[in-house]
């Protein structure tokens, strides 16, 4: 029972540093390469031959 208690509760805190980390809004990783990715679009498909 204490091993399931404690599997539980550690997922609990992977899912809350996920969320934290990557889908924090504005400042998330996920936003972040967003706009990077954006960016570098941007910066190949202005290139001229």
């Amino acid at each position: 029972m204490r091993n399931i208690l404690i599997t539980v509760m550690m997922l609990v805190v992977v899912a809350l540093l996920f969320t934290s980390i990557v889908n924090n809004g504005t400042t998330g990783m996920r936003h972040n390469i967003q706009t990077h990715g954006n960016t570098a679009n941007t910066n190949i498909t202005s290139l001229t031959p």
